[in-house]
């Protein structure tokens, strides 16, 4: 039977977005798996515009929807609109539009909220037992909802190979159980049916991190 995953953007770019890399991996595996795919976004502002040749925020607005379009090839739908029964799992890309789009977590850290749309539906997709794969920095949107599941990030102890491995500490704080993985590796929470892996959290050649994202989607459709 194909497996219907929904695949949830945060806009087009690693420093105000989805990370690009990251989502195309993800639609490459769930093409190869022979996955239908559905992509969303919030239809919002972002939080801000980053120019991505300086990495400093500049004037501009620019709405999540419309940038997720570029990664879509313009097929994409508001968030508010996906329908959970629709669909067999649930898949999100990483990027620090998880942590400034579809949460505060860039201000607020382990206090951060989850934009509203987004919550309602990974709790739903939680509570009808469907599996959620999530990769780089959107675990932590797993952290902040489905309390005590266990997820990875890649690694607890910084160096430049991990340098946002102060994030394993911080979900920790918050209950979760984090479990140390390379970046060729995913952990499956077989109890909450949460299928994470470490992507570019780990400072490591693209196709290893394309590697890693390909057990994820493998692990996630094995549950749906």
């Amino acid at each position: 039977m194909v497996k219907r995953v929904a695949v949830i953007l945060s806009g087009c770019g690693v420093y105000d977005g989805t990370e690009i890399h990251e989502a195309s991996a993800v639609l490459v595996h769930l093409s190869r798996a022979g996955a239908k795919v559905q992509m969303f976004a919030p239809n919002a502002n972002q939080m801000h515009v980053v120019n991505h040749c300086e990495g400093k925020p500049t004037e501009e607005k620019r709405n999540i929807l419309q940038e997720s379009a570029r990664i879509a090839r313009g097929d994409v739908t508001d968030l508010a609109k996906l329908d959970v029964s629709a669909f067999d799992a649930a898949i999100i890309p990483g990027g620090f539009g998880v942590a400034k789009n579809l949460s505060d977590w860039a201000v607020k850290n382990k206090d951060c909220t989850i934009q509203l749309d987004l919550e309602k539906v990974i709790k739903a997709f939680h509570k009808a037992g469907k599996p959620l794969g999530m990769c780089c920095i959107s675990p932590i949107l797993a952290a902040k909802l489905l309390p005590g599941c266990e997820l990875t990030v890649g690694q607890d102890k910084e160096c430049e190979k991990w340098p946002y491995a102060q994030t394993a500490g911080a979900v920790k704080e918050m209950g979760c159980k984090h479990v140390n993985t390379d970046v060729e590796q995913a952990h499956v929470d077989v109890k909450n049916k949460l299928v994470t892996t470490c992507a570019f959290m780990c400072n490591a050649p693209y196709y290893k991190i394309f590697d890693g994202i390909g057990v994820m989607v493998k692990e996630t459709l094995k549950l749906a």
